[in-house]
């Protein structure tokens, strides 16, 4: 092996030989286990909360392989219709042209050309992860099998009545031009204003004043609102006020929605520009003074650009002259100088509101009145429900079901219509009368309505919501509507590991789906994890300059390429130098490599189910560390075992009581690291396995064998032992963890399986290790655990005396019983090589010279000082030591006697300081005890 490692030279190797000998492809008879890759965007780059949630799936993938379950982790990807249609569009800005230049043909064409150039970086980057997805059968959203079961299921649906089309608000994006899901509205809290608005009474004795943050939309309003049980207004009830601008009168309701410690306690209504307001509507739609309003009260004044639309006809007449075609803002602007002018404004407030954006276009987001295609959830909704609820679906964590629940409980009607032309084409056609059909193809529908050729038809222009795709995406993948093996095999489908942030917009939507199409659910288990923040728990974000790429992490990035790549897409100045001055405050020498094994185990060591992950670089540069210790582990091994007998082929063996110690400690970690990956504690897991190599097989199993190994006069037959002991527990630990550390693993057990007597290729596909009870020792636990405290005591000694840890020391015993004495001789070799001592001895009870002691047990083990020190320079340094921290203590006890202190600063402030005030005072106990010692030499 090379002394150094080196996971560039190893990674991509070893990735490319599994990929390419199909060794993530189901195999055997075991039982099927299988998970469904969350799709990620074609267009996408690989973020840290993707590389946190692959490196968990992958880990139980590998897992499950290793158990001999017949395992697939489905690859896949999504159109991600907006975001893709987005990415063409520019190019196409770029070149002074846009969609409409091309036509929807031409641009469709355009936008599978760069899907097949550019839309497999992400799966590229998945590859570097070493996630071992079935790439043979690798799906896309917008395949012909994906896309025939999308048009199966919207027929299907639509023939039971689950799907129509109507008139309802939706999130309306200006700029695309398209309806949006809630998952695509970002809401952010921004600066903006609260105008007072004097609307007359219409029998003319008096005002309401209506506050609100959009005067735009009063050309739209029905109704003024008030709280019912508002006694300012209860006696206005039914009456009428005019509606400024617009010569309309409209009625004073009573309605719940209404807060009446906001602004004035009125409330204007919009019913077709705010989805509250829309809900009033609905409540009281069928009132007379609202129903005998222009239609029905549901106004809508602006066009698809936002700005104010004109008259629908000389009858409509609604919109007032000098504001149509004007862009909302300017006509907010041009209403509220109209309202001043007219005495009708009385003040307006500086007031700060949650603005919606869309995510992709930055714009905000309008609630608009539109004709769109829904599924109507509700029968849908009710078995997924009582899924959950009877059991045949858990969430890990169990609390995640409540938000299920609770968004479950309440759904509206999904809109699943979108105004753009790259997705799924929406199956429906249109005859000049504007009646509908549906069906899977235009020759289905001709044949089954009796329509001739000479009838005209026109597709739907809409496609579907990118959710709607996704929600088909357990069946879907294996095959359906095809009743595939690999549908009759892989579904249900294992467990779902997701964030909780789209546990409605997905999660939710394939267990309706599946319920309804194959009468089973999608998945039996739900793993929710967290989401990554950065080190000081922000969310990651490019505005906040602290996204981390894991590539990065894994290849490393010099410190101005990192503050190109945070600052180089930023539209305003003074934020990139922001950003620059924090990211070289926070990486000064840039990000060093640390390789995909060292962040794998990293994520895994952070994944306590259901909690956020503050992701700092001193954890992952542990973990690198964690991973060069297992090579020079190896390396050590390898030294002592290769071209050597290590019993693979016969041959007594003696084992020493290390031996068996180490070998029972594995049984338990086995079963601890197996339980916990079936209980989805991949942090656990990532503990027992590090603790065990780094804590006990590296800094003890190998220190103790070197006794055995270097021994003048131990037998062929225990040097044989713990040869093959050596071998054999590197071998099995690094199947442990390989589902965690793939690359190391793979590299170092290529070298040490067959000094282990183990065959095969790989060691993903080697069996996972079983724990045995029958090697479990508690007489070699005990007998390691008292070597331990022998070894330790004497380390502490030399430690605080200040003793060269090269110089052998002699050692007296007292009170020692017939165990430590049994002990002593069977281990005599490990205590005297682990704790370089010169010679051992027992003395009786009042016997002994002037010493630094330590207890094994009852045991005393004494290290005489006379001769060992350099008293004169030892008492010099003591009372240096000594004088430091009484110095330490006196300001410590005056901050702490400092009233001001104690009251104002932060309650886990002061408990740290008073920690720190008695760490100070038992540091200085032990140091005058230590001269006291030295004293009477």
């Amino acid at each position: 092996m090379e002394k150094t490692y080196e996971p560039h030279q190893i990674e991509q190797r070893w990735y490319q030989t599994w990929e390419d000998k199909g060794y993530f492809a189901p195999r055997g008879e075991g039982q099927p286990y299988c998970i469904m890759i969350p799709p990620p965007n074609v267009t996408g780059n690989l973020h840290m909360g993707h590389a946190f949630q692959d490196t968990l799936m992958d880990a139980l993938t590998r897992f499950h392989r290793m158990r001999g379950d017949n395992t697939l982790w489905q690859a896949g990807s999504d159109h991600a219709g907006i975001a893709t249609q987005m990415v063409v569009e520019r190019q196409l800005e770029a070149e002074g042209k846009t969609r409409h230049d091309l036509g929807r043909e031409a641009f469709i064409e355009r936008v599978w050309e760069w899907k097949k150039t550019s839309g497999g970086h992400i799966t590229r980057q998945l590859r570097r992860m070493g996630s071992s997805l079935d790439w043979a059968h690798e799906r896309f959203t917008m395949d012909e099998g994906l896309s025939e079961a999308v048009k199966e299921v919207f027929v299907r649906l639509y023939e039971e009545g689950l799907i129509y089309r109507g008139k309802r608000l939706v999130n309306w994006d200006p700029v695309l031009h398209t309806a949006i899901s809630d998952l695509e509205v970002l809401s952010r809290e921004e600066k903006g204003h609260l105008w007072h608005m004097r609307y007359p009474l219409s029998n003319g004795t008096g005002q309401l004043v209506v506050a609100t943050t959009r005067p735009e939309t009063l050309l739209g309003d029905c109704a003024v609102a008030v709280h019912p049980g508002d006694e300012r207004y209860k006696h206005l009830l039914g009456e009428l006020v005019e509606l400024p601008l617009t010569g309309r009168k409209i009625p004073i309701i009573a309605d719940e929605y209404v807060d009446p410690e906001f602004g004035t306690g009125c409330v204007k209504i919009t019913p077709a520009h705010d989805f509250n307001d829309y809900q009033v509507w609905l409540r009281h739609r069928d009132e007379n003074a609202i129903s005998q309003q222009p239609h029905g009260g549901l106004i809508n004044v602006f066009t698809r650009n936002a700005a104010i639309r004109e008259n629908e006809s000389e009858e409509d007449g609604l919109i007032p002259e000098p504001y149509i075609g004007m862009d909302r803002f300017a006509a907010r602007k041009q209403i509220v100088k109209d309202l001043e002018t007219l005495d009708l404004l009385e003040k307006i407030e500086d007031h700060k509101l949650m603005v919606p954006r869309g995510d992709r276009s930055g714009s905000v987001v309008e609630p608009f009145l539109t004709d769109q295609w829904y599924v109507r959830v509700q029968p849908l909704a009710d078995p997924a429900i009582k899924a959950v609820e009877n059991g045949d679906i858990r969430f890990v964590p169990d609390n995640w079901k409540n938000t299920y629940f609770e968004w479950m409980r309440n759904i509206q009607d999904w809109c699943i219509s979108r105004q753009i032309w790259w997705g799924h084409r929406i199956p429906a056609w249109y005859d000049d009368q504007e009646n509908v059909y549906v069906g899977r193809d235009e020759a289905e529908v001709r044949k089954q309505h009796n329509l001739p050729d000479a009838v005209q038809l026109r597709q739907d222009d809409d496609v579907l919501d990118t959710w709607f795709s996704s929600a088909l995406w357990p069946f879907s993948t294996l095959g359906w509507p095809e009743q595939t093996d690999r549908l009759k095999t892989f579904y249900p489908t294992s467990v779902l590991v997701t964030g909780f942030d789209i546990i409605f917009f997905w999660v939710a939507r394939m267990i309706m789906m599946g319920l309804k199409f194959m009468d089973d659910v999608p998945f039996r288990e739900v793993y929710i994890h967290g989401l990554v923040r950065d080190a000081h728990g922000h969310k990651m974000s490019k505005s906040k300059g602290n996204v981390l790429d894991p590539i990065d992490l894994i290849d490393g990035i010099e410190l101005e390429a990192l503050v190109e790549k945070r600052t180089g897409s930023m539209m305003q100045p003074h934020l990139a130098e922001k950003i620059a001055r924090q990211t070289r405050k926070d990486f000064p020498d840039g990000i060093p490599s640390f390789g995909t094994d060292a962040l794998r185990f990293t994520f895994a060591a952070m994944a306590s189910t259901g909690r956020d992950i503050n992701f700092d670089l001193n954890r992952i540069e542990g973990y690198r560390n964690f991973c060069n210790k297992l090579w020079n582990a190896a390396r050590y091994v390898l030294m002592n075992t290769e071209d050597k007998d290590c019993g693979q082929h016969g041959g007594d063996t003696e084992l020493s009581s290390a031996d068996r110690w180490i070998l029972s400690l594995l049984q338990q970690t086995e079963q601890q690291v197996i339980d916990n990956i079936n209980n989805y504690r991949l942090d656990l897991a990532a503990q027992a396995i590090y603790s065990f190599i780094w804590d006990e097989y590296c800094d003890w199993y190998l220190e103790l064998s070197k006794a055995v190994l270097t021994g003048e006069v131990t037998s062929e037959a225990a040097q044989r032992g713990t040869r093959q002991t050596l071998v054999r527990v590197l071998e099995t630990v690094l199947r442990l963890a390989h589902p965690v550390i793939p690359f190391i693993t793979e590299e170092i057990w290529q070298r040490v399986a067959p000094l282990a007597g183990v065959e095969g290729e790989t060691i993903m596909l080697q069996p996972y290790p079983q724990a045995d009870d029958a090697l479990i020792n508690e007489t070699a636990a005990a007998e390691i655990d008292w070597v331990k405290q022998f070894v330790l005591g004497v380390r502490k000694i030399r430690s605080g005396m200040n003793i060269d840890p090269r110089k052998p020391l002699p050692v007296l015993l007292q009170n020692g019983n017939t165990n430590d004495r049994r002990r002593l001789e069977t281990n005599r070799d490990f205590v005297t090589s682990l704790a370089r001592v010169e010679s051992i001895e027992w003395l009786g009870d009042n016997e002994g010279p002037e010493s630094a002691t330590a207890l094994v047990g009852e045991m005393k083990v004494l290290i005489p000082m006379a001769g060992l020190i350099d008293k004169d320079a030892e008492q010099a340094r003591l009372n240096k030591e000594l004088e430091r921290k009484r110095n330490e203590l006196e300001r410590t006890e005056k901050k702490l006697g400092n009233a001001s202190f104690v009251d104002k600063a932060p309650a886990a402030v002061v408990e740290k300081e008073k920690a720190k005030l008695e760490d100070i005072r038992t540091t200085i106990r032990q140091l005058e005890e230590q001269l006291e010692k030295i004293a009477r030499l």
